[in-house]
């Protein structure tokens, strides 16, 4: 993870944080810092920072945001650093009486220590629930939980051949959504929603209520990785499961027939269906604002590849006295499984994320 000099990645949190705030203030933008309360892999301070460019009276907001899902945080970094040094498209939003809101380091411990989930072993997009109500029950999961972080890592040949047995026995995909949809049983296994909002879901709760309720329209764009074909940014909605927000996501986004933008209520997204998604929130703490939003998913490796890792991730996160050797071969595991580190991926990755921000100023603005 070699340091990357004037780019707008970066190959650290500390770096990625430090170019963040280095283009805020050389775009004269004032930040934020919340502060965490844990450090980073290398002691350092965390924060999920907070930068708004344009009036607060603005009627009219777009977010975006990085590291929702920790490692996921280099390439969302990467945008919303080049979107700062970016002076026409900053102009283009100002045009249109659009305030852009970059949120960077949603997730900042999980961004520092390479993982995906919060302090809490908590996936921030599983966690916005109502917790005085019961939480969803996934079965599936509690069929192979106790295959997916063994012991051992790596895990030998019968672990591997049991969870390959369960693939031919389902499928995939029904796989992946077993994996993926989000559990709120097991507090060391994978994608755990949690039973209390997290840091990061009372952060930026308190970000959208100070941001959000002057604006009459608001956009988000979340920058995720780790699904679907390399360097593709899929648009995924990120909404309720309501006809005419999909139909005005899919006007911003999705081209001339609208199919440019996928959902998780209809299948048409390689997501399986969640629960507990961080666009809720937005519902709860702006309820004034017509809200359109989407979740831009860019493809690194193939699904069982990020699903191999993130079983490395959870084994080191219960062995934290493992060989330093071990945990830095495991953490290497996870920031390639999220991020492609070539020119290629991050050039097609910094023009899809253009085009879809000046779309959301179109659509805001119309």
């Amino acid at each position: 993870m070699a340091g990357t000099g004037s780019s707008p990645f970066a190959a650290s949190y500390p770096e990625a944080r430090q170019k963040f705030l280095e283009a805020a203030a050389d775009a004269g933008v004032a930040v934020e810092a919340k502060a965490h309360p844990l450090p980073g892999l290398h002691d350092e301070l965390l924060a999920m920072d907070v930068a708004r460019d344009g009036h607060p009276n603005a009627q009219r907001l777009l977010i975006l945001s990085s590291a929702c899902h920790g490692v996921e945080g280099f390439c969302g970094s990467g945008v919303q650093v080049a979107m700062l040094r970016d002076a026409a498209w900053r102009a283009k939003a100002a045009e249109n009486g659009v305030a852009v809101l970059y949120v960077h380091g949603l997730n900042p411990y999980g961004f520092s220590h390479i993982r995906r989930t919060t302090h809490e072993n908590v996936d921030l997009n599983r966690n916005f629930h109502d917790f005085s109500q019961p939480l969803p029950v996934n079965a599936a999961y509690r069929d192979v939980h106790p295959l997916l972080v063994p012991e051992e890592w790596p895990p030998d040949a019968a672990n591997e051949q049991a969870i390959m047995g369960y693939i031919a026995k389902v499928g995939e995909r029904a796989y992946q959504a077993a994996v993926s949809g989000g559990q709120y049983a097991f507090d060391d296994g994978l994608f755990y929603g949690g039973r209390s909002p997290t840091w990061s879901n009372l952060a930026i709760r308190e970000v959208l209520r100070t941001h959000g309720r002057r604006a009459a329209r608001i956009g988000w764009i979340d920058v995720h990785t780790g699904l679907g074909p390399s360097g593709v940014g899929e648009r995924i909605f990120a909404g309720r499961d309501d006809p005419a927000s999909l139909s005005r996501a899919r006007r911003w986004w999705g081209g001339a027939d609208g199919k440019g933008v996928t959902s998780i209520y209809d299948g048409s997204s390689t997501s399986a269906l969640l629960s507990g998604l961080m666009f809720t929130a937005v519902y709860d703490e702006c309820p004034q604002a017509e809200y359109t939003g989407m979740a831009l998913e860019y493809g690194t490796v193939p699904v069982m590849e990020s699903f191999q890792a993130l079983r490395a991730e959870q084994w080191l996160t219960a062995h934290p006295d493992a060989p330093k050797e071990k945990a830095d071969a495991i953490r290497r595991q996870v920031w390639n499984a999220f991020y492609t580190d070539t020119d290629a991926w991050r050039e097609r990755i910094l023009a899809q994320a253009r085009e879809a921000l000046s779309q959301a100023v179109e659509g805001l603005a119309a």
